[in-house]
């Protein structure tokens, strides 16, 4: 019964935030919300399975797809996550895990986008006036879940996220709620988060246009909420072999749904290929990727790699590390 009742209060929240499962002309919706950088995703293992991870969500990097998920391993973990986005963009994450017991699990992480300075241009200086500006995006982080049965974990997230645009700065809090279920069909889970939930955001700050005129009035938009389904499975597994597959389905408020497939084959747990690819989704289509879970003497490390790629912009190249303790 707690099951239900936590899965109908993620599909309540979602709908007070006018949220359609089978909207019509979803495409129209595109451009309306910000904190863009909140929707790239985090890891080379999740964005080597197209971003198919919120049923599978097993390692640290839950704390940014679903905070249910920090239920379900056992080790404090450490997670490092690099990620060479488009156009010269750099975004990072760190995140740790720490377990309280068998049932209640604590995170907390950091992420940051960041890029080169830019020239400042005008109608009378295209290529640049000699002044330069800069561009940042931060976010941070709690997140608390609690296994509430051996099958059914709750989790959430509060983040404090900054945007700063020169002298323009954009301040807001959000929160993610997750829910993770083991149906108890062989190796079957269910999964259903919402992320990025909260109240419009506005700049604040003031600029100086042509002509001495100052602008300090902004427009609000909504953050980027995204409510996702999904399931994983193991198809096929033994001592040495292990191929776990995932299939979901995104919902943004600023886009159309897209659906999401991934599928992993792991070696002796220590050596794993992957692959995913994502429909109705107007630039990126397939990744691919691979890990090696290697134990030392301090910690069990994992190295983990993602190939993303943009049907126009290029591609992205994601490496994360996990230290699990």
């Amino acid at each position: 019964m707690k099951t239900v009742l936590h899965i109908l209060l993620l599909f309540l929240i979602c709908s007070s935030a006018k949220a359609q499962l089978f909207p019509v002309l979803g495409d129209q919706r595109a451009g309306i919300s910000t904190a863009q950088f909140l929707k790239i995703g985090v890891g080379g293992r999740a964005a080597a399975l197209g971003e198919s991870f919120i049923a599978i969500s097993d390692d640290a990097s839950a704390l940014y797809w679903n905070p249910a998920g920090l239920a379900q391993f056992d080790k404090n973990q450490l997670i490092i996550s690099h990620n060479i986005w488009v156009v010269d963009i750099n975004h990072d994450f760190i995140g740790v895990v720490y377990h309280l017991d068998s049932d209640n699990s604590f995170g907390a992480s950091l992420t940051a986008v960041t890029m080169d300075d830019m020239p400042v241009t005008t109608e009378f200086a295209p290529f640049g006036n000699g002044e330069y500006f800069g561009f940042s995006d931060i976010a941070v982080s709690v997140s608390y879940a609690r296994k509430m049965t051996q099958q059914f974990s709750f989790g959430g997230t509060v983040k404090y996220v900054e945007e700063t645009l020169d002298k323009i700065k954009m301040r807001g809090v959000m929160i993610d709620l997750g829910t993770y279920y083991r149906t108890g069909l062989g190796s079957t889970r269910f999964a259903v988060t919402v992320s990025n939930f909260g109240s419009e955001l506005a700049p604040d700050g003031e600029v100086i246009l042509v002509g001495n005129r100052t602008k300090s009035e902004w427009q609000s938009f909504a953050p980027p909420t995204i409510f996702r389904i999904g399931f994983a499975f193991e198809p096929f597994e033994n001592e040495e072999h292990r191929v776990t597959t995932s299939i979901q389905l995104n919902h943004p408020n600023d886009n159309s749904e897209n659906i999401v497939v991934g599928a992993e084959y792991g070696w002796h747990k220590m050596f794993f290929l992957r692959g995913g690819y994502k429909f109705n989704v107007d630039e990126q289509n397939y990744s691919f990727g691979l890990g090696l879970n290697v134990p030392i003497s301090l910690a069990e490390f994992t190295l983990d790699y993602a190939f993303t790629n943009f049907q126009r912009l290029g591609s992205a190249h994601r490496f994360s590390i996990t230290l699990g303790l």
